[in-house]
């Protein structure tokens, strides 16, 4: 994509296209809360938007972080980043951040304002937000940020998955349950193959700044076998909770299968990092559908 003003600087720096796979978690905890324990639309809507907010403060942080720790440098075969393009200066970006994680913050303060009515949840919850919004902004910016020591994708699997869903079952219920590990593992798992498709496109680019991900650690064959590992235990997990839960209409996630697996069989033949970034978009949006067929289905059936 060829950057040419700064709205579209903006736009393309915020990566909309990252934003149904925020939403996922919030959509799978609000299903499964919807089918035992009853799905609050305030909750829901607080959520959707505080998770909107931190995805593009994350987006946002990443474009600047790498900027300044020279992951986005001129041989990079990603798409321009609205810094390195210099359309949006860093002095810019950083402001654009402030703002943003001020949106998040005050977004998810309302939200605990009033889901939770303990003093000792809403502080263990307003904590875990924070935590959030350090995790958005120190993923390639600080001084030791965390993706560059190959962290990112633990870090992926817990906000995207565990904290996510169970978080947001939590807040609609007030409750907990042991199988929600199983979901809430399957959408970190899918959430984290996003990442390693990014991190498979960038292997090269990485290596040379410095930038130690999961691929650049073991190389792109062994990421790729990663990548399956990924796609082929989330789908399973799911089949073990709709075993357990009986909820025979959440096989609809089936539908969806195809076109997670078909971003592993794209890294089989990739030939050339450009050709893997659609596919960033395909593996997003597919586990956006993944989630949402698995709920319609479950409660249609």
């Amino acid at each position: 994509m060829t950057v040419q003003n700064k709205r579209q600087a903006w736009i393309h720096a915020m990566r909309l296209r990252t934003l149904p796979l925020a939403l996922s978690s919030i959509l799978m905890g609000s299903f499964i809360a919807f089918q035992t324990s009853g799905l609050k639309w305030p909750v829901f809507l607080l959520a959707a938007l505080t998770t909107i907010l931190l995805q593009i403060l994350s987006n946002l942080a990443n474009d600047y972080g790498d900027s300044i720790n020279g992951a986005d440098h001129v041989g990079r075969k990603g798409p321009v980043r609205a810094v390195q393009s210099g359309i949006i200066s860093l002095t810019e970006m950083k402001s654009a951040m402030i703002i943003f994680a001020i949106l998040s913050l005050f977004s998810g303060v309302w939200l605990l304002y009033i889901a939770l009515e303990d003093l000792f949840k809403f502080l263990l919850f307003f904590g875990m937000g924070i935590l959030a919004i350090l995790a958005a902004i120190t993923y390639t910016s600080g001084s030791k940020p965390y993706g560059y020591a190959g962290l990112g994708d633990i870090a992926v699997f817990v906000f995207f998955g565990w904290l996510g869903v169970m978080g947001t079952f939590y807040l609609h219920t007030q409750s907990f349950d042991s199988s929600l590990w199983l979901p809430a593992s399957a959408v970190g798992l899918l959430s984290t193959a996003v990442l390693n498709i990014n991190n498979i496109r960038d292997i090269q680019s990485d290596k040379a700044a410095g930038k130690r991900s999961v691929p650049v650690r073991i190389g792109k064959n062994a990421a790729t076998n990663y990548h399956w590992t990924l796609l082929t235990t989330a789908l399973l997990l799911l089949i073990v909770f709709i075993l357990i839960e009986k909820a025979w209409g959440g096989l609809f996630y089936l539908l969806a299968t195809p076109f997670i697996l078909k971003t592993g069989w794209a890294l089989e033949k990739f030939d050339s990092p450009e050709k893997l970034d659609p596919y960033l978009k395909v593996m997003a949006i597919s586990t956006f559908l993944c989630v949402l067929f698995f709920g319609l289905g479950w409660l249609i059936f």
